[in-house]
């Protein structure tokens, strides 16, 4: 059975108290800190702009990110997968081949 610790985290001067998985803690720190970082950055200068626009733009930023990150993995492992195919292939035709 798992367990959960309550957690506070603190975004954009508001403090949040999540549960997280034992050992998960410092992830969660670092990804509220990333999410901080990221709505600080979108807000900028502008104090007044509302929290939850701010929290969706940043949200969609992320979002955005992760995408790129994983097109980038399908594309490496597309790669990965025709060079392993093309081994096999030669590997396939050298044991093929009279000795």
């Amino acid at each position: 059975m798992s367990t959960t610790e309550p957690v506070s985290v603190h975004i954009l001067e508001r403090e949040y108290t999540v549960g997280v998985e034992a050992g998960e803690r410092s992830s969660l720190m670092a990804a509220a800190k990333l999410l901080d970082s990221k709505m600080r950055e979108v807000r900028g200068s502008n104090k007044m702009a509302a929290v939850d626009r701010v929290a969706v733009l940043a949200a969609l930023n992320l979002a955005h990110e992760l995408q790129q990150l994983r097109d980038e993995r399908s594309a490496r492992d597309s790669e990965l997968v025709r060079t392993l195919s093309n081994l096999h292939e030669k590997l396939d035709a050298a044991l093929d081949a009279p000795r």
